[in-house]
């Protein structure tokens, strides 16, 4: 006797779970990778990190300050590069819509948490939690300039309309990065400069505090990594239900019209219209 397989030839049927288990092992090995770097990063910020000569304990904040903004930089990069893919090449693929989004509000986020640690690293070496001071300032502009990006996402349109209006502010926003890393020497500053990425190139800084932050950096990488991984799959996931809800209105639309064309017209009697 012979069976007829009731499921669709069109595809190989582990072509889909294939893909899809592919994606999660990646994201499982990031995943994993991260959480072992953020312990590693616990371990030495908190442990054998030595204490500063002037600022004692309150200089392990800088393993988490220090990091998110530059992560929160790169994020803003990749913004901008998945921005100008989608704007300059023929394909006008969307995702690299989805990618410029998702590494946006991880970025967003970082400086967010930049700015907590900073308040509170201010409120122990200058005894307040804010000032006025160029880097802070410009910081928070660049935090709420990102900010309105997520906003204009999040306007009604199609996908595509989505695309175009945030890949020209991703393009433009970029460019405050500049501004908020030169801000310590463009204006009086009570931030201090670049230790690290100091353009005379003398790194002053223990060997064991500047391998913690090398750590910090690779935390923080493999988080942003693996929750850039997962946002833009989500994001995937979210323009699909709104296609197909888009998909059954407009068949429900074409059904309504149907109902309407098949009812058959009154008949008019010519005694009565005469």
């Amino acid at each position: 006797m012979t069976t007829t397989d009731p499921r669709p030839t069109s595809e190989p049927t582990d072509a889909r779970p294939a893909r899809r288990g592919t994606g999660t092992r990646g994201t499982r090995v990031v995943g994993i990778a991260a959480i072992i770097a953020m312990v590693w990063l616990v371990a030495f910020g908190l442990g054998f990190s030595p204490e500063d000569r002037d600022q004692r304990e309150s200089v392990r904040l800088l393993y988490v300050h220090v990091p998110t903004i530059w992560l929160a930089y790169l994020a803003f990069v990749v913004t901008a590069i998945g921005s100008g893919m989608y704007l300059f090449t023929k394909k006008k693929s969307l995702g690299w819509d989805r990618l410029a989004g998702a590494s946006a509000e991880i970025g967003t986020v970082f400086v967010a948490v930049t700015l907590v640690v900073g308040a509170l690293w201010g409120r122990l070496t200058w005894g307040v939690f804010w000032q006025w001071d160029a880097r802070l300032t410009t910081t928070a502009l660049l935090f709420v300039t990102y900010v309105g990006y997520l906003a204009v996402r999040r306007l009604g349109g199609t996908h595509e309309q989505r695309a175009r209006r945030s890949s020209v502010i991703g393009l433009i926003a970029v460019l405050e990065i500049p501004l908020v890393h030169w801000s310590v020497r463009l204006w009086r500053s009570l931030h201090q400069e670049a230790t690290v990425l100091d353009t005379d190139g003398d790194v002053d800084m223990d060997g064991l505090m500047l391998f913690s932050l090398f750590v910090g950096v690779i935390a923080f990488s493999l988080l942003y990594v693996w929750l850039v991984m997962h946002r833009t799959r989500a994001m995937a996931m979210e323009d699909l239900l709104d296609d197909h809800g888009l998909d059954e209105a407009l068949a429900a639309r074409r059904a309504e019209d149907d109902t309407l064309s098949a009812t058959p017209e009154p008949a008019v009697d010519p005694k009565g219209a005469s």
